[in-house]
């Protein structure tokens, strides 16, 4: 595939120059040119976003998973032991409000 030579690419300037005009065409540059910045911050961000969730999972798939604590069956539990009848209350202390 041939690429345009010297006057070809003046050629395609100055047809540019004459269907724009001389005054529009900074304009156009300008605006093509933020167009082309903020194409770059968005592809910079979704690259960064995929870097930072791609950590997370790693990070998650590679911490160990802690064993879960062994739980007793209902019918070994010691039975829990109410209060004698003859016995007082123990008072609980009170909170002091705060200020």
């Amino acid at each position: 595939m041939n690429l345009p030579g010297g006057w070809e690419l003046i050629l395609v300037a100055v047809l540019i120059m004459l269907l724009f005009g001389y005054k529009k065409l900074p304009e156009a540059t300008r605006s093509l040119g933020k167009s082309v910045r903020i194409f770059k911050a968005e592809t910079k961000g979704l690259r960064d976003d995929d870097a930072k969730r791609d950590a997370e999972t790693t990070a998650t798939q590679a911490a160990p998973a802690t064993p879960a604590a062994p739980v007793a069956p209902a019918a070994l539990e010691q039975p829990s032991v109410a209060p004698r009848v003859d016995e007082a209350p123990v008072a609980q202390p009170q909170q002091q409000p705060r200020p």
